[in-house]
């Protein structure tokens, strides 16, 4: 486990810690939390990045490139 260090302006933190209280969460949950959030923005952008490299395919290409890569993984043994 990492620990991170961070500066959050106080508005930031005063919002997440009332919706936290709010949806009955406690104050140890606030890592779980940052963490859920980062990893929801890294998909986010991933998928954001994904889609602007492949803005130049039609969708029948790009159902081909998913099918043969899908067809890829589930011939690869687990």
């Amino acid at each position: 486990m990492t620990r991170w260090n961070l500066s959050i302006a106080d508005r930031t933190d005063r919002l997440v810690r009332v919706f936290l209280a709010r949806t009955g969460l406690k104050k140890g949950d606030l890592s779980a939390f940052v963490e859920a959030a980062c990893r929801g923005e890294v998909l986010r952008r991933t998928v954001t990045e994904i889609q602007e490299q492949n803005a130049d395919l039609s969708a029948e290409d790009a159902m081909k490139l998913a099918n043969e890569a899908l067809a890829a993984v589930r011939a690869t043994p687990a």
